[in-house]
């Protein structure tokens, strides 16, 4: 075993028998890690110049993008990154960029790049020839902004993958878009991309097909077929594509859907690698509450009758209307007690599906009369409308709708609490986001495309709540973090508008059908406005740091400005789960709690201990891990921050071999009753479920 390998393990030597860590090992060996790898691989440069010509003369960076800038404020650049003298904090830290995200030669036996090389990189390329910006995002990333992986990895290379790796599709009731729908996940899934498909609009097992009855295969054989393709596209034999599907659970395919994912399912609907999500609208949990039974419908019967497919209606709404429609087939009736049982089950064995609560997404959404949210992502953290395109016979333009790609970055927010200028941080991190989406452009989806061009959406998340409360002696899940996470996502949210507001402004542009939206009406702004001015705990504000507490009397002027210049985003704040990302910034990741004081990870033939960040032996008991937190208490906590965002969180339930599906159910039904939109995945303790990589910024 190498030595910095030993040291890093040495970490946990004595805390089965006394309780200690042995922190100063994890640093040792982060030394000796620089020592006897990154310097040994290390490719020196005489100066900045030959660092540059060198990496574009061989290939390696791209050369248009530095040809916008001049020589000298290039070299400036470089120099600011490295005045901060950075150090990574942890073995971890260090290696999982090194492994990762540095580039190399392409035999892998040199380091062509250090931490400060990437992120000037970065900013350069993301920045597109305004050096302001550039020597903001260098400010940005060397403190508290982190772009997502695929942004990190792949700017400025000439060999690289998209600068976004998450999608959205919507499938239409046809053969023509069922088909294309594949060859879209072939195409993303080759790009790295996760995808989300939305199959609630497709007719059942047994519906009729031109007139002659029980001719429909229903929903699972495409899932089948969907599942395969992701398998095939597979980057060149790294690792699968990975995909989810979603089926709104009044679907007549709800059952076989449910059960795909049980490891006892029937072959020919099990789903072994293909992730699952189902959509639950109010009515359900009404219905769940009076014990009754509910009906599953047919997409076929409601969009002959209505002219409207299934996931462009409201079923809360149009529950009861579809009852007394004659014409409309009640195929099965089912307790919705049982069923909701059964999902349950579903997510004790397997972990899925995720949920999306239909209504809350629907209801609380400021583009609602544009459209509706259909679905979420492989994490669920993405609701934006979405509209379904129309795949005609060959000769016959296509009609192409909207889909949806996914643009992420996280804040880290103790660094955030410590920003000179929060409002700066924000605005930068903004532009940043902004410029990724104009730089996105995949082609071979036009329907992404054309929403890309059209709404220029963004998510802006955070990372790093749990280090940060234990940093400021707070507890997760207490009354305290609650207010706290609170009010620092009220920030977020005013900076973010703020910064589109100015973008618009700049641009003379605003995102397509701004008119329409509750921003230009003025709608939106005034639950803020109406609010009465609380004072915080001192011990909540001393955990804001510089993060300034946002006041009515600024909610009423930000208004004014949005309903005279717009936005030009149309959405802008979504937590992804986050995944090695944290890991380069020492980071407990987006706002869930730690699942393991210390982390253990076993790679190929190593093991790296990881110890959460600001963990002492003083403040040890203070770090609770996920399995012991109340996740009521949990749940609170993520509704304050749900108050805020436009989009999702991506929220993960931890439970353990003592829960029952009754516990596990009332746990739902509670974040339903709390607001939040969307449930990622249920994690029982001992369990392993595989994580989403894509989605892991």
């Amino acid at each position: 075993m190498k030595s910095y390998l030993k040291l890093n393990n040495e970490v946990l030597n004595q805390y089965s028998r006394t309780g200690k860590l042995d922190l100063a090992k994890d640093k040792e060996a982060t030394r000796r890690y620089f020592l006897e790898h990154v310097n040994a691989k290390l490719r020196y440069f005489i100066d900045t110049e030959e660092k540059i010509r060198y990496l574009v003369d061989e290939g390696y960076y791209e050369k248009e993008f530095l040809q916008q800038y001049r020589p000298e404020f290039i070299e400036q650049l470089y120099e600011k990154a490295y005045a901060y003298e950075f150090r990574f904090p942890s073995f971890m830290s260090a290696s999982k960029f090194y492994e990762s995200y540095a580039m190399k030669s392409r035999d892998g036996e040199e380091i062509l790049e250090k931490y400060e090389d990437r992120i000037v990189i970065i900013a350069l390329y993301l920045a597109q020839g305004d050096e302001s910006l550039a020597e903001r995002a260098v400010e940005a990333m060397m403190s508290a902004y982190q772009p997502a992986t695929p942004t990190a990895l792949n700017s400025g290379k000439m060999a690289r993958g998209e600068l976004v790796s998450c999608f959205k599709l919507t499938m239409d009731d046809s053969m023509n878009s069922i088909s294309q729908n594949i060859g879209y996940c072939l195409e993303l899934s080759r790009l790295g991309g996760g995808v989300g498909v939305n199959v609630t609009d497709l007719r059942p097992l047994g519906d009729p097909i031109k007139g002659i009855l029980n001719r429909a295969s229903g929903v699972m054989p495409v899932a089948k077929l969907l599942e395969n393709s992701f398998s095939y596209s597979n980057q060149l034999g790294q690792r699968n594509g990975s995909g989810v599907i979603y089926l709104n659970v009044f679907h007549a395919d709800i059952e076989n859907f449910i059960s795909a994912k049980k490891p006892n399912a029937d072959d020919k609907i099990r789903l072994a690698t293909l992730s699952t999500g189902i959509i639950v609208p109010n009515i359900f949990f009404e219905l769940m509450k009076r014990d009754k039974d509910i009906v599953l419908f047919s997409p076929y019967d409601i969009y002959k009758e209505y002219g409207k497919r299934m996931s462009e209606i409201s079923m809360s709404e149009m529950y009861y209307e579809l009852l007394d429609n004659p014409n409309i087939r009640k195929i099965k009736r089912i307790n919705a007690r049982k069923l909701y049982t059964e999902i349950k089950k579903a997510q004790f064995e397997s972990g899925y599906p995720f949920e999306v609560f239909d209504d809350h997404v629907n209801e609380k959404h400021a583009l609602r009369n544009l459209g509706r949210v259909k679905m979420s992502n492989l994490c669920t953290e993405i609701l934006q409308v979405q509209e379904t395109s129309v795949i005609h016979d060959y000769g016959t333009e296509h009609e192409y709708g909207m889909d949806v790609s996914c643009n992420l970055g996280s804040i880290d927010i103790h660094n955030a609490t410590k920003a000179e200028s929060f409002e700066q941080l924000i605005d930068t991190s903004m532009r940043l986001l902004t410029n990724v989406s104009t730089m996105t452009d995949i082609r071979n989806v036009p329907s992404i495309t054309k929403a890309n061009r059209l709404m220029h959406s963004v998510g802006l998340g955070v990372m790093n709540l749990h280090g940060h409360l234990t940093s400021q002696g707070l507890a997760y899940g207490s009354k305290e973090s609650v207010l706290f996470i609170d009010a620092f996502m009220e920030a977020l949210n005013y900076y973010s508008l703020l910064s589109s507001m100015q973008i618009a402004k700049e641009r003379k542009q605003t995102f397509y059908g701004f008119p329409q939206s509750d921003y230009a009406n003025g709608s939106y702004f005034d639950t803020y406005i109406a609010k009465t001015a609380e004072s915080l705990p001192e011990e909540v504000a001393a955990a804001l740091g510089n993060v300034p507490v946002i006041t009515a009397e600024m909610w009423a002027e930000l208004k004014e400005q949005v309903m005279t210049h717009g936005l030009f985003n149309a959405y802008r704040l979504a937590i992804a789960p986050t995944g090695s990302i944290s890991y380069i910034r020492n980071s407990t990741a987006s706002i869930a709690p730690c699942t393991e004081k210390v982390e253990i990870r076993d790679y190929a033939d190593s093991r790296t201990i990881y110890p959460m960040p600001f963990l002492t032996n003083e403040n040890i008991s203070l770090y609770k891990e996920a399995y012991e937190i109340d996740q009521f208490r949990m749940v609170d906590l993520y509704a304050a921050a749900q108050r805020h965002i436009d989009q999702g969180i991506s929220m993960t339930l931890y439970v353990t071999d003592q829960w029952t599906t009754e516990q596990l159910a009332r746990l739902y039904i509670y974040a339903w009753m709390k607001g939040i939109k969307t449930v990622y995945y249920v994690r029982q303790r001992l369990q392993t479920i595989e994580e989403c990589v894509s989605c892991s910024i």
